[in-house]
């Protein structure tokens, strides 16, 4: 459905960042028992490993003089060491040691962040703590399963992490965008199907019997040497609340089944996307290109890597552009159009979340 009038206008003030929600952290092997920061929803933290390999998110301020943890060292079995006075805390943020006295100060805590380790991701939890289900982490099983393979990269993009799920839940931009790889007219030309749930979004369009984009074309000969002839494209957007999205991507040769469930003559990706809030006017945005063929040959997945980079390096131009735009017009309203069908529906499960939460700012 598009069940969105063309006319109508929603507010471009930012939402506040949900709280109680796993947000990735880091790239599981940037973790190292060498601290590291990194900032999530306006908080600093600290990032490093135990000795036994566990990975650890602390609050990235020690509670004697707010010195940043992640300037220090890891010390003994699990602790870091500020690196201003020499305090000590272990992984769960209680200190164990200061300097020229022996009785420890009851209240020398910083706050232990939940953390979880799944999908080559260090996730973290900043909200309340008794809502921290591993279980509540999106599925993105292709980034560890044996049947995917693929890499990605994390982009620091320069504006508000709503403006990146914006533009992954309405991917007409793509003609206009990334005209000389993966655009082509009938994205726009095309119907498309919204549905959604209590914390999932989908946008589903298939574009039957047209050319392959260049993109598309190279995968295809890739697993089909010297294909030539129209194609099946589809698109299928799954947005996992607050900033997770998946898409279902591929083509097949045209007429072949891929609409009914055959994609065995065809080739099939997904792009997958999390996006972690930084500051209001920041994010870090990990994503990765996964795919179910050929998949001994790191020469595709190099490929494709340097492929995507270049078209979400596009993406990031405009996106800075845009939230430069937005700071110099600060009480103008966005215009809907159809189009825009998934990415107010995302919007709307994010108000619901901070709503929630208490956190939720009213309008004017």
């Amino acid at each position: 459905m598009t069940a969105v009038q063309s006319q109508s206008s929603t507010t471009n003030k930012v939402l506040g960042h949900p709280l109680n929600a796993w947000y990735v952290a880091a790239w599981d092997h940037e973790v190292t028992r060498a601290p590291m920061s990194r900032r999530i929803a306006n908080r600093p933290v600290a990032l490093y490993r135990t000795e036994d390999g566990k990975a650890v998110a602390l609050a990235d301020a020690c509670w004697h003089r707010l010195a940043p943890l992640s300037m220090g060292k890891t010390v003994g079995k699990d602790g870091i060491q500020c690196p201003y006075h020499g305090i000590v805390y272990n992984s769960a943020g209680r200190c164990m040691s200061m300097p020229a006295q022996e009785t420890i100060n009851p209240s020398a805590t910083v706050p232990s962040f939940p953390v979880v380790e799944r999908y080559r991701y260090v996730w973290v939890w900043l909200g309340d703590p008794t809502k921290a289900d591993p279980e509540l982490v999106p599925d993105m099983h292709q980034m560890s399963s044996e049947e995917w393979a693929g890499d990605g990269e994390t982009i620091h993009a320069p504006c508000n992490y709503q403006l990146v799920l914006d533009n992954l839940m309405d991917l007409t931009h793509e003609e206009f965008v990334h005209s000389s790889s993966i655009g082509q007219e009938e994205l726009s030309e095309s119907d498309f199907v919204v549905s959604h749930d209590g914390n999932t979004v989908t946008v589903s369009r298939w574009m039957l019997d047209i050319d392959a984009p260049p993109f598309w074309l190279k995968n295809m000969r890739d697993k089909f040497p010297g294909f030539e002839g129209k194609v099946d494209r589809w698109q299928i957007i799954t947005f996992q609340a607050p900033s997770t999205i998946c898409i279902d991507v591929g083509v097949a040769a045209a007429g072949t089944g891929a609409p009914e469930g055959d994609r065995s003559q065809g080739v099939n990706g997904f792009v997958m996307n999390t996006i972690t809030p930084e500051t209001d006017r920041s994010c870090h945005y990990f994503w990765a290109f996964m795919r179910n063929y050929r998949l001994e040959s790191q020469l595709i997945t190099t490929q494709l890597r340097n492929g995507v980079h270049g078209v979400f390096g596009e993406d990031e131009e405009m996106l800075k552009a845009q939230q430069e735009a937005i700071d110099a017009n600060p009480d103008y309203e966005f215009y809907n159009l159809n189009i825009d069908a998934g990415g107010m529906w995302v919007r709307r499960l994010i108000e619901r979340m901070l709503d929630a939460e208490g956190r939720l700012v009213p309008t004017a």
